[in-house]
């Protein structure tokens, strides 16, 4: 009789662990990004521009395996800059934005530029630096660093 308890109680125990593994494996497939448009980071293209901080624009496309393995890293920056910057995601195959395309350039995916309407000025971010977030941030605060000192430039000489 006690075997039977036992033995009863062993295949309850493995059927109640499988189920929880299954559970986790299944909640985390449908966590799942599948490509970079699944994420939503950040704002419009337009409204990015119309607002008085530079953009940092995301060039991506969705059959890109780079792109997706960037966008963790994108996420990171979105949740650290989204106050200095506001951040964009363009896809590069939505017709809208053909023009902002060609006129960038690209070379290849995922590309970051920073785009600054107020001085009329455009970074190209190497691409070297997307997997060392510490030196990607680097190049982000000296740009913000150059920034500031123009826009204490412009208050001089407005006097």
């Amino acid at each position: 009789m006690k075997k039977k308890i036992i033995i009863g109680l062993s295949i309850l125990l493995v059927t109640i662990l499988t189920s929880a593994v299954c559970l986790a494996i299944n909640s985390s497939v449908m966590n799942r990004k599948e490509k970079p448009s699944d994420y939503h980071i950040g704002v419009s293209y337009e409204s990015a521009i119309e607002a008085d901080k530079p953009a940092l624009v995301l060039f991506y496309a969705d059959w890109c395996g780079y792109c997706l393995k960037f966008m963790p890293r994108f996420k990171t920056i979105n949740s650290i800059y989204k106050n200095k910057f506001s951040i964009v995601m363009l896809n590069v195959e939505d017709p809208q934005y053909k023009k902002i395309v060609d006129d960038v350039a690209l070379t290849g995916f995922p590309t970051l530029y920073i785009i600054d309407k107020k001085y009329d000025n455009r970074v190209l971010l190497n691409n070297a630096l997307y997997l060392d977030l510490k030196r990607l941030r680097g190049e982000l605060d000296r740009y913000l660093s150059i920034r500031k000192r123009l826009d204490n430039c412009d208050k001089c000489t407005d006097k």
